[in-house]
């Protein structure tokens, strides 16, 4: 059993294993100014393993501020670092202006430098968006994020897809797959945020982050067929309720902002942030204490993910 929490203060964390076995992390950092990333040999390793500042904030205009959830993917003999920024803190500046960014590197070792700035996301809406994820089926890439909807006043942001031309240019007019209209979803904010994606058992799965970001926080879920077309919004089906949330009982609260990886032995993990407490103090932005956990999860019977409970400090 891994250690939980398995890495402190990171928060929106991923863990990605690449082809050759070699694991790599990266998550939102507490100050929001950098992306960094570890590698390891091990996923234990990633715990003690030397964090890397691959790309720091600029100092004026895009991209200098709130630089929040990377991704690294490797796409295509690339690596690839998705995230969100905004503007950088001046007399006109809009730091809320959240747009999504792409970093690009060609050598084999993402930690070794060399990241090149391919830069923003165009989306045909120009409004706030972030937490881009992308994944590949059936020979198509395709790339999921969240983005307010102007059309939708009173919300805060829905969940987009889109196929990708290239790691950084959509191809096709994005398809709102969710909005956030349950009441889990809606609890202090209307949230679909951070998604990400799993193919089994006939399906195509795709997770999501739902509410504000306290104890309220947690996980939905979309599920298509993998025969489906996965840009036409009515091939998904949304759970009517959370499949991950709150325990009380184990001290996790607010688990959410979750990635998928798998152990040496090729076994399903759930990677997530969530904090020891229920009540914060403050603004939650300015709070640090959203710590990256990793636990196993199986499936049910139908086929579907069953993530279980939060696993308690251990």
């Amino acid at each position: 059993m891994l250690p939980n929490p398995f890495i402190l203060e990171r928060a929106d964390p991923q863990i990605t294993r690449h082809v050759d076995g070699r694991y790599y992390f990266t998550a939102t950092v507490p100050s929001y100014d950098r992306i960094v990333l570890r590698g390891a040999d091990s996923l234990e390793g990633l715990r003690d393993a030397a964090e890397t500042t691959v790309w720091v904030r600029h100092p004026e205009g895009a991209m200098g501020s709130h630089i929040w959830a990377p991704e690294l993917h490797w796409i295509d003999g690339a690596w690839y670092v998705y995230f969100a920024a905004g503007e950088a803190e001046s007399a006109t500046a809009d730091v809320w202006r959240i747009r999504m960014y792409v970093l690009e590197h060609r050598g084999p070792d993402p930690l070794s430098g060399g990241w090149v700035e391919k830069g923003q996301v165009r989306t045909p809406i120009d409004s706030f968006s972030l937490d881009a994820t992308t994944f590949a089926h059936r020979g198509r890439r395709y790339l999921c994020w969240a983005q307010h909807n102007p059309a939708l006043p009173g919300t805060n942001t829905s969940l987009y897809l889109a196929e990708l031309a290239d790691p950084w240019t959509l191809a096709t007019e994005p398809v709102e797959l969710s909005r956030p209209e349950l009441d889990w979803e809606t609890v202090r904010f209307a949230v679909n945020e951070g998604p990400y994606a799993i193919v089994r058992n006939g399906k195509v799965f795709i997770t999501y982050s739902a509410a504000g970001t306290g104890a309220e926080y947690c996980v939905g879920l979309l599920s298509a067929d993998e025969d489906a077309d996965l840009l036409d919004a009515a091939s998904w089906a949304k759970s009517p309720v959370p499949v991950f949330a709150t325990s009380a009982e184990a001290g996790v609260f607010g688990p959410g902002h979750n990635a998928f990886t798998v152990d040496e032995d090729g076994r399903d993990l759930l990677v997530f942030h969530a904090r020891a407490y229920a009540e914060i103090e403050g603004d939650p932005l300015d709070n640090p204490d959203r710590h990256c956990r990793v636990q196993p999860f199986g499936w049910a019977e139908d086929g579907t993910p069953d993530f279980g409970r939060p696993l308690p400090e251990n």
